[in-house]
């Protein structure tokens, strides 16, 4: 991570992090930390998250760690203490899982928003950026897609997602707190988790081609996604955190390239680089997936000044190759 995001010199400010343990939240938190933050705290449970991300973390010595639950209140109060800036990254993802566990869904990705924006305002937060998610605009079929029109939500996890957008809105009309939301779009790259039943499809494609285990294609594969590398992810969390352009401030971006590929495409294109012949075998459809996902990035461009720096077929390569030495 080469790029610098930012202009203005990290030394007097501290940046709490939540889900810094987990696949986005780690990228953000290394990035402050090699550019000279004051301190970067963490918070979070180890739910998602793992050590291994700590310990990259754990070189640096403006580095915290705080093992917590977004769903405790005092635990939020006691991230937020003395801190100037707060990236909030902790959630559930995964559509399919929130369909079978929609109770938990709500607790921590709404009950724990309410309870980081609550702590923000009561210490006085300076600007908080929070993980949205491209699943908000549900069943609207236009694209590329734009933030001013979204759909009915397909499934418990979008609709977590919606909520804590209205839930931004309120506390920033209420509250005046300065916040802005994120809209990822298929975010990949390195660290992300391949494991588990709900594992993210680059991650889990490239472990299960390297280790010649079934690769699963859900549909006809060819259904298309707008797949975002990390490091895009980071860019505009750091510069929504340090944006002074009043403007930018208490609404929704997406978060993308602007640019859409077909599974049955990045399968090939895992193969190829893997030098492969393993087959992928077609399942049933998922429920709550949507068909075509395309992200129109012009308002991060001109309120952030958001510029994607790598695109797909790149971070590709760079994330293959990080499992590749995990996996061989």
């Amino acid at each position: 991570m080469s790029n610098t995001f930012h202009t203005r010199d990290l030394s007097g400010s501290s940046f709490l992090i939540t889900g810094g343990a987990g696949f986005i939240g780690s990228h953000i938190a290394e990035y402050l930390l090699k550019h000279g933050a004051k301190k970067v705290r963490v918070l979070d449970n180890l739910s998602n998250g793992f050590q291994s991300n700590l310990d990259i973390l754990q070189q640096f010595p403006a580095f915290e760690f705080l093992e917590g639950d977004i769903r405790n209140a005092e635990t939020c109060q006691q991230a937020c203490a003395g801190m100037d800036y707060v990236s909030h990254q902790a959630a559930l993802g995964s559509v399919p899982r929130s369909i079978k566990e929609p109770v938990y869904f709500t607790e921590v990705n709404v009950t724990g928003f309410a309870n980081i924006l609550k702590a923000a305002v009561d210490n006085n937060i300076k600007q908080l950026v929070y993980a949205s998610s491209s699943s908000v605009y549900g069943d609207d079929p236009g694209l590329p897609k734009q933030e001013n029109k979204t759909g009915n939500c397909l499934s418990p996890y979008a609709a977590t997602k919606k909520t804590n957008e209205l839930y931004a809105q309120v506390f920033a009309d209420v509250y005046g707190i300065k916040l802005m939301g994120f809209r990822y779009f298929n975010i990949f790259g390195p660290r992300q988790d391949p494991d588990g039943a709900y594992a993210a499809v680059i991650p889990l494609f490239v472990k299960n081609i390297l280790n010649r285990t079934p690769v699963f294609i859900n549909g006809d594969g060819g259904q298309t996604r707008d797949f975002t590398f990390v490091d895009n992810a980071v860019q505009v969390n750091i510069k929504g955190m340090l944006t002074g352009n009043p403007e930018a401030l208490n609404k929704s971006y997406n978060v993308a390239i602007g640019e859409n590929f077909s599974v049955n495409y990045l399968y090939s294109a895992c193969t190829e680089y893997l030098q492969s012949d393993f087959a992928a075998t077609y399942r049933e459809p998922r429920e709550g997936d949507i068909r075509d996902s395309l992200a129109d990035i012009s308002l991060a461009k001109e309120l952030l000044g958001y510029q994607p720096g790598k695109k797909f077929k790149d971070g590709l390569e760079e994330t293959i190759e990080f499992f590749k030495k995990k996996y061989t």
